[in-house]
C-alpha cells in the first residue's frame, strides 16, 4: 500500500552511518589489571559479583554511585553510567541517558499508551516493547547511549479523567495495566511473550512507576510533591497495587520508582511497605529508583524529615537504592557519621544496583561480543518497526459514533476541508516523552493523498483556541464536499505536572466545531486528538457531526492509520481503555482518592467499576464499520467447591453472604477450580475487521464496596465480513472471581456470580 510505502521512504530524520564508538564496559579480558577481579568472573553469580565489587569500594567511591549520574571508578576500571534513560513509547531523549546528538538522529515513535492500550492486545504490547529494547540496546552498541535502564512503563491507574499523565498509562483498569506492565516488559528485556525464558540476562532494563496511587501533578494548587493520598487498604488491594504486582511476578520488571507523593502521611520513597511489599511479598529482584528529587522533597517541601541526613536514612532503610538526583551524593556521609544510618544500608543498595549493570552484560567484556552484541543500528528505524507503529495507530484509534453510515467516505470525493489546529502539527501526534521519530506525516498530509482538492484551515491559532477565525473557516468549509475537523487537546493542556481543571474543548474549540457543522454540505466527521477524556455530548448528540474518532496521541504513523480509517483502508476496532465523564463531574475533587461511592456524602465512585453517574462514553465502548455479536459457546463447569476441608473457617459479611479468604484456600484449591469458557463470535457486517473481545465479571450480590463488573480476560479477534470465529478463556476464580474487603484481604463470595461477554451472561456458583 502507497502508506506503507511512505513509512518507510520518508526516513528523513534518520542518518544511519556505522559507528566506531565502542560502548563503555568493565572487565576488558585485554586489560591484565581487571581481568582477574572476582567481580570480572562470569562463571559466578551476579549477586556473588556484585557483592565482591562493593567490597572493593571506598565509602566515597560507595556513595558517587547512589544518584543516576554514577561516575567513573578509574581504578577498578569501571566506567560512568548514567541510570536514567526515558522509553515510555519510544526510545527518547528526556533523560541524559540517551540524546540523539551522534549519528543517530531518530527513533520509532510508538502511539501514546493511552492509544495502544485501546487495541486490549497484549501480543502487540510485547511487540512494541521488544522493538524498543531493540533499538534501545542498538543506540548503546553503536556507543551513543549512557545506559540500558529506561524508566518506564507508567502503569498508575488512570483514576481521575484530568490527569494530565493519564495519556503515559494504559488507562484505569487494574488487569489492563497489569497485562500492558508485564507485556511490554518482557518486550523489552528481551524474554518471550509467555515470559520465563530470559533468565538473568537483559537487554535493556524496563522501570515499573510510580510506586504507588500516584495520579496527581498539579490540580488548583495541590501539587504532586506535597499531595497526601489518602487511600483505604482496600482500594490499595484491588486497584493501586494490582499492576505493580503483575509487573513483578509476570513481568519479571528489574526496576521499581517510588513516587513524589506520600501515602496516608508516609512519602512513598520512605515507606518501609516499600521493601516490605515489593521484595518480600513479590520476590522482586531488581533496584528500586526515586522519581527525581523525590528524596529531596521528603525534606524540603514535605517536612517529613527533621533533616536531609534523616531524609537520606529513610530512604535506604526503606529499601531504596538509586537517587534521581543529587541528595545522596550530599548528605549519605553526614548521616552515617551521624549514626543515622550504617554503611551496610548503602551496601545493600549497591549490591542491588551493580547486579542490574552486570545482568545487563556491562561488566562482561566488551558488549558487542556477548548476548544482545549483535543488535546494530539497522533496527533503528527499520521497515519492521515502522509498520509496527502504523499498525498499532491503526488497532488503537476508536470510533465513538458514526451516525447513518458516514464513515468511511468515498475515495471518490471530489473536495475536502480539513479545519483545526491538530491537522497540521506533527508534534501533537507523538505526545510526551517522546524521542525524534523516524517520520512525521500529518493528519492533513495524510488525507491529501486520498483527496486532490484538499483546502486546510487551522481555525483557531492554537489548541487553546482562543482566537477563532470562524468565517474563514465557515467559508472553507460550505465549499467543500466533506469536511474533517482535527481537533482536542496537546501538551500545552495535559502533560506531566498540569492537570486539566474541566472536562470541556479548550477556548472556542466548541464553537467552531458547531459553526463549521451547521453550515457544511454533509455532516462532518470530528478528529480529536488528546490523552484525557473530552465531553463532547454536544458533538454525539449533535445529528450535523456524523462521525467522531478518538486518536489520542497515535505517534508517528497515526497521521497516515487515520487517513486509512476515514476513507475504509482499514476496519477501526479500538476500544476505550477509559470512561469518558460529563462535565458534571469536576464536582469531585481530584484529591478525593476514593475508588468506591458514597451515598452520604454523594461521591459518584471512580471508573466503570465503582461510578455511578452518567457517562459521555463507557469504559470499553468503541465502534465498528462492521457489527459483532457474540455467545457463550461452552464452560467446562459451572459450579466451583470451596467447601474441600471443614477447618476452613467460613465468615458472613453483613448481608449474610458467606467468604472464604483466598490465601486459606491455597494453590491446590485455587487452580483445580480453574475452568475455560468459549465465546463464539460473529462478525455481522460485511467489512473485515480486528476486534478485541472483552470478558468482564460481576457478582450476583451488590454493595459492600463491591465493583460493579470486572474485566477478567479479553483477546482480539480478525474476521471476514460474516464470518463466525471462537475464542477460549480460562478463568481463576481465585483471581478473577474474588474481591478486596474492608481491610484489603482477597475474598471469595459464596452465591451467583455471572461471566458477562457483550449481552450475553453466563451464571457460574461458587459453593462453600
Amino acid at each position: 500500500m502507497k502508506f506503507e510505502q511512505l513509512c518507510l521512504v520518508s526516513l528523513t530524520l534518520f542518518i544511519h552511518v556505522a559507528s566506531t564508538t565502542t560502548p563503555p564496559f568493565s572487565c576488558d579480558s585485554s586489560d591484565p589489571t581487571t581481568k582477574n577481579y572476582p567481580f570480572c568472573q562470569t562463571t559466578l553469580p551476579f549477586t556473588q559479583r556484585a557483592r565482591d565489587l562493593v567490597s572493593m569500594l571506598t565509602l566515597d567511591e560507595k556513595i558517587s554511585q547512589l544518584v543516576n549520574s554514577a561516575p567513573a571508578i578509574p581504578r577498578l576500571g569501571i566506567p560512568a553510567y548514567e541510570w536514567w534513560s526515558e522509553a515510555l513509547h519510544g526510545v527518547s531523549n528526556v533523560g541524559p541517558g540517551i540524546k540523539f546528538d551522534g549519528t543517530i538522529k531518530a527513533a520509532t515513535s510508538f502511539p501514546q499508551v493511552i492509544l495502544a492500550a485501546a487495541s486490549f492486545d497484549a501480543y502487540q504490547w510485547y511487540r512494541i516493547g521488544q522493538a524498543i529494547g531493540r533499538e534501545a540496546r542498538a543506540i548503546y552498541n553503536a556507543g551513543e547511549a549512557k545506559g540500558l535502564t529506561f524508566w518506564a512503563p507508567n502503569i498508575n491507574i488512570f483514576r481521575d479523567p484530568r490527569w494530565g499523565r493519564g495519556q503515559e498509562t494504559p488507562g484505569e483498569d487494574p488487569l489492563v495495566a497489569g497485562k500492558y506492565a508485564a507485556s511490554y516488559i518482557r518486550g523489552i528485556q528481551g524474554d518471550t511473550f509467555e515470559g520465563g525464558k530470559l533468565g538473568q540476562h537483559l537487554q535493556a532494563s524496563a522501570c515499573c512507576k510510580h510506586f504507588t496511587a500516584y495520579d496527581l501533578d498539579n490540580w488548583k494548587g495541590m501539587n504532586r510533591f506535597v499531595f497526601d493520598a489518602r487511600v483505604t487498604v482496600q482500594d490499595l488491594a484491588d486497584t493501586y497495587q494490582p499492576p505493580f504486582e503483575k509487573c513483578v511476578r509476570e513481568g519479571g520488571g528489574s526496576c521499581m520508582m517510588c513516587a513524589y507523593n506520600r501515602v496516608n502521611g508516609v512519602p512513598s520513597c520512605a515507606d518501609p511497605n516499600l521493601s516490605k511489599t515489593v521484595r518480600g511479598e513479590w520476590d522482586f529482584k531488581g533496584y528500586i529508583a526515586s522519581d527525581c528529587d523525590a528524596v529531596a522533597i521528603i525534606y524540603d517541601a514535605q517536612g517529613y524529615a527533621k533533616s536531609p541526613q534523616d531524609a537520606v536514612a529513610d530512604v535506604l532503610r526503606a529499601g531504596m537504592d538509586v537517587n534521581c538526583g543529587s541528595y545522596l551524593q550530599k548528605y549519605t556521609k553526614s548521616a552515617i557519621l551521624q549514626k543515622k544510618l550504617s554503611e551496610s544500608q548503602v551496601d545493600r543498595a549497591l549490591h542491588n544496583l551493580f547486579a542490574i549493570r552486570m545482568r545487563l552484560g556491562l561488566f562482561n567484556g566488551n558488549p558487542l561480543h556477548n548476548p544482545f552484541g549483535n543488535i546494530r543500528a539497522d533496527q533503528i528505524c527499520s521497515s519492521e518497526h515502522q509498520i509496527l507503529a502504523l499498525e498499532a495507530a491503526r488497532n488503537g484509534i476508536v470510533l465513538l459514533k458514526n451516525h447513518a453510515k458516514l464513515l468511511p467516505l468515498p475515495k471518490s470525493a471530489v473536495s475536502l476541508a480539513v479545519i483545526g489546529p491538530n491537522a497540521k502539527s506533527p508534534q501533537t501526534l507523538v505526545g510526551n516523552y517522546a524521542g525524534p521519530p523516524c517520520e512525521s506525516t500529518t493528519p492533513l498530509q495524510a488525507l491529501q493523498s486520498y483527496v486532490k482538492d484538499t483546502v486546510y484551515h487551522p481555525g483557531c491559532d492554537t489548541v487553546s483556541c482562543s482566537s477563532v477565525a470562524i468565517d474563514e473557516a465557515v467559508d472553507i468549509a460550505k465549499q467543500a464536499h466533506f469536511v474533517v475537523l482535527t481537533m482536542g487537546l496537546d501538551q500545552t493542556q495535559e502533560r506531566e505536572a498540569l492537570d486539566r481543571v474541566d472536562l470541556l474543548l479548550p477556548g472556542r474549540q466548541k464553537e467552531l466545531i458547531t459553526s463549521v457543522a451547521k453550515s457544511a454540505k454533509k455532516p462532518v466527521v470530528l478528529v480529536l486528538l488528546s490523552g484525557g477524556p473530552i465531553d463532547v455530548s454536544f458533538a454525539k448528540d449533535d445529528p450535523r457531526i456524523g462521525a467522531i474518532l478518538w486518536a489520542g496521541y497515535p505517534g508517528q504513523g497515526g497521521g497516515i492509520a487515520l487517513a486509512e480509517i476515514i476513507f475504509g483502508d482499514h476496519n477501526p476496532g479500538g476500544r476505550l481503555p477509559v470512561t469518558w465523564y460529563p462535565q458534571d463531574y469536576t464536582k469531585v475533587p481530584m484529591t478525593d482518592m476514593r475508588m468506591r461511592p458514597d451515598s452520604f456524602s454523594d461521591y459518584p465512585g471512580r471508573t466503570y467499576r465503582f461510578y455511578e453517574g452518567d457517562k459521555v462514553f463507557e469504559f470499553g465502548y468503541g465502534l465498528s464499520y462492521s457489527k459483532y455479536s457474540y455467545k457463550f459457546t461452552h464452560v467446562s463447569r459451572k459450579n466451583l467447591y470451596l467447601n474441600h476441608s471443614s477447618s476452613l473457617h467460613t465468615t458472613r459479611t453483613w448481608d449474610s453472604v458467606g467468604y472464604k479468604l483466598v490465601s486459606e484456600l491455597g494453590t491446590q484449591v485455587c487452580d483445580g477450580n480453574k475452568f475455560k469458557v468459549g465465546v463464539g463470535v460473529k462478525n455481522d457486517g460485511e467489512m473485515s475487521g480486528k476486534h478485541p473481545v472483552l470478558l468482564f465479571a460481576r457478582q450476583g450480590k451488590v454493595g459492600d464496596g463491591r465493583v460493579k463488573k470486572q474485566l477478567i480476560g479479553f483477546q482480539s479477534v480478525v474476521l471476514g465480513g460474516g464470518e463466525r470465529g471462537e475464542i477460549e478463556f480460562e478463568v481463576s476464580p481465585c483471581e478473577d472471581l474474588s474481591r478486596a474487603n474492608e481491610y484489603g484481604v482477597m475474598v471469595m463470595d459464596e452465591g451467583r456470580h455471572f461471566l458477562v461477554v457483550g449481552d450475553d451472561k453466563l451464571p457460574v456458583t461458587i459453593i462453600i
